[in-house]
């Protein structure tokens, strides 16, 4: 039986089995895809304490080594449901069972869906949500991104670089991202902008995505736009359905909580984006999985 079982190997998960390895507690991180979490497809990093600047991918891997290195335990296992029985939990996963003396929840988000027809069947196919994965294979190629946060411009930034043009498209008139990276778009050559479009369909050719329909916003004209990939970065949502007889969830599916991390459960906390905040960011991942394991480590006492 483990200490703390940590659901999640995000920044928010990692930076938890740290603290609670360096409390003298046995940790069990379980993790169902790849390590690092959202923050591992971002191309560049540069807002993190002491890193002038970093590839997600690289900061992911070395926060891994860290806890590695003090003795946690990693299985790659997708958790499918939760128990408790008197002051036991167990975590179950499509491999099986883990029992623990205290639970963190730290499963952050996975991308947004656009919702329109045709889009699941363009997966892979055309249709992408991490241009670090996929953009490569449109090199010299006209490309479309859809967004207008600051994961969307870094997914453009990244475009530019392999893309013989990169048409950033955009739900409202303007972009809600930093200046900084509002900043350097405007600077590159091969960068197309089109605000107030509202995407209305896929267009494809044998399989493959072959353009794009929007309707502009303001005036309800038709814009096409023939591309063959489109990258979406529209937003994140959470899934946090295997946790709901013990924690409250509100109407977008993220874990109420509050910054100490506790949940209406004892010995069950929660940290990172799958939870109630303002502020999704890798620093306030890393905080919420410090004081987590803080919290737990305190339970546990």
């Amino acid at each position: 039986m483990y200490d703390v079982i940590i659901i999640g190997a995000g920044t928010a998960g990692m930076t938890a089995a740290l603290n609670a390895l360096r409390n003298g507690k046995t940790v069990l991180v379980l993790e169902k895809e790849s390590v690092g979490g959202q923050i591992s497809l971002s191309p560049r990093v540069e807002n993190f304490p002491t890193i002038t600047a970093i590839s997600g991918a690289e900061l992911s891997d070395r926060l891994f080594e860290q806890i590695m290195h003090h003795g946690a335990d990693f299985e790659l296992e997708k958790v499918t449901g939760l128990k408790k029985d008197g002051d036991v939990f167990t975590v179950l996963t499509d491999y099986g069972a883990h029992e623990g003396k205290s639970v963190i929840i730290a499963t952050g988000a996975s991308a947004r869906h656009i919702g329109v027809p045709g889009e699941d069947e363009l997966i892979g196919h055309g249709v992408s949500y991490c241009a670090l994965c996929d953009g490569a294979f449109y090199k010299d190629e006209e490309v479309a991104l859809i967004g207008d946060a600051n994961t969307a411009l870094q997914y453009a930034l990244f475009l530019t670089n392999y893309c013989k043009k990169v048409h950033v498209c955009t739900l409202f008139d303007r972009f809600f991202a930093d200046k900084a990276h509002v900043d350097n778009l405007m600077t590159k050559d091969n960068v197309a902008i089109y605000h107030n479009l509202s995407l209305k369909e896929f267009l494809s050719d044998g399989g493959e995505l072959s353009g794009l329909v929007f309707e502009n916003t303001v005036d309800k004209s038709e814009f096409r736009l023939p591309v063959k990939a489109v990258f979406i970065a529209i937003g994140q949502i959470p899934d946090n359905s295997a946790f709901k007889d013990f924690v409250d969830i509100d109407k977008n599916g993220y874990i109420v909580a509050g910054e100490d991390g506790t949940t209406r459960t004892d010995g069950l906390f929660v940290a990172g984006d799958c939870r109630t905040k303002r502020i999704r960011q890798l620093a306030t991942a890393a905080a919420d999985g410090a004081i987590a394991a803080t919290n737990a480590s305190i339970y546990l006492k």
